[in-house]
Parts: structure tokens; C-alpha cells; sequence
């Protein structure tokens, strides 16, 4: 039974920034099990770039798993179109090596957030299958879990290497988030002291009842 996965994560740059960022991800510190990559074909069509690039990675078996996969080494083959007219990125990665085994298949969609100015969103699905009869529900119940545990470690690398490539940003948006964070406990510590100061009239008063 083929399982479903999708989440979406909130990156804190331009969508220029994370087109720029998403050619450049590989290494990062949490990329460690990527062990190559190549370009396979590269054309412009219509005015969009496409991408086909052929990745080499290695991933740990659990014991269960070795009767089936006699290698941890497999190729994932990654798609992409880039438009940058309407500042769209299209991902589309799957696995080439023990696909009756597990089949992964993976769409990210990279979109300029129209809530949030400056920043991109991008909302990742992933479908996860096995043809391993007898086996098939539990081997994707364990691929739903490594890919959800594993979309974390993803997206803090890309988001290490967005930050080496453009520092600047991510000084403004802390800074932005810390001059936000102050302001909101200054307008606080305003509303608290009026508040206690319209409750101590009352009391003085009918402590002085005499005072004018």
C-alpha cells in the first residue's frame, strides 16, 4: 500500500535566493550521505530551464533489510524546472537501484510566499511504495518514518548553505525578528504599567477619601 507524505517549510529568503541556494546544496553538514552528483542534460524551453542531474547516495540498512538490498549504495535520478518568470521551481527525484524493494518518489514545489513578502515556500509530497509481497506494509510504514525524519535534516542543510551564500539576509531577518521581539515587550511593559496605574487611582482614593 502506497504511503503519502507531504510537508511544507517556510524559508526566510527570496525565491531568487532558494533558486540560486538549490544548485549549490550539496555538500552541507547534513549531506554527508550524498556521495555524488552529475548533469545529465541542461536546456531552456519556453522560457524555463530544464534539468536533469544524476545523484549518488548511501543510506544505513536496517538488519531486517539486507535479505532484500545487498548494497547501501543507490542513484536518484532529480528532474527540475526552473521558471523564472513566474518564480516557480519544480523538483521531481526517485529511485533508480531496488525499486521493488521501495520506490521513493518525491515532488517539491518552491513558490514566492504571497503572505509573507521576501520569503518562499515550499511544499514537499512524497510517495512511498514497495512491491515486496508479504513485507510491503511494513517496509513502507519504514520508508513513510526515514523520509519524515530526514525532511528535518534536509532542510536545515539547505538552510545552512542559503546562509553561507547570503549572510546579509539572514543578519537582517534576526535582527528584524529581534527588534520585533523588543518592541512587542516594550509595548507590554507600557500597557502593564498603565493598567496597574488606572487600578491604584481607585485605591487611593477611597483610601483618601477627603483628598481632592
Amino acid at each position: 500500500m502506497t504511503r503519502f507524505y507531504e510537508h511544507t517549510t517556510i524559508f526566510n529568503y527570496t525565491w531568487d535566493q532558494v533558486a540560486q541556494g538549490f544548485w549549490k546544496r550539496y555538500p552541507n553538514p547534513n549531506s554527508k550521505h550524498v556521495l555524488s552528483e552529475d548533469t545529465v542534460c541542461r536546456n531552456v524551453r519556453s522560457g524555463r530551464l530544464f534539468s536533469t542531474r544524476l545523484l549518488s547516495k548511501t543510506n544505513p540498512i536496517p538488519k531486517w533489510a539486507e535479505r532484500f538490498i545487498t548494497s547501501k549504495h543507490v542513484h536518484i535520478i532529480e528532474e527540475s524546472i526552473v521558471d523564472p518568470v513566474n518564480k516557480v521551481l519544480i523538483t521531481y527525484t526517485r529511485n533508480l537501484g531496488y525499486t521493488k524493494v521501495m520506490s521513493v518518489t518525491e515532488k517539491v514545489v518552491y513558490r514566492q510566499s504571497d503572505e509573507q513578502p521576501g520569503k518562499t515556500v515550499a511544499v514537499r509530497s512524497a510517495w512511498i511504495d514497495s512491491q515486496i509481497r508479504g513485507f510491503s506494509r511494513a517496509i513502507c510504514a519504514f520508508g513513510y518514518e526515514r523520509f519524515k525524519k530526514n525532511c528535518n535534516k534536509m532542510v536545515g542543510g539547505f538552510n545552512y548553505v542559503l546562509a553561507n551564500m547570503f549572510p546579509l539576509q539572514s543578519t537582517v531577518t534576526t535582527t528584524h525578528a529581534t527588534i520585533t521581539a523588543t518592541s512587542k515587550l516594550k509595548d507590554a511593559a507600557i500597557n502593564a504599567s498603565a493598567l496597574a496605574k488606572s487600578k491604584a487611582v481607585p485605591i487611593y482614593a477611597s483610601l483618601h477619601p477627603n483628598q481632592s
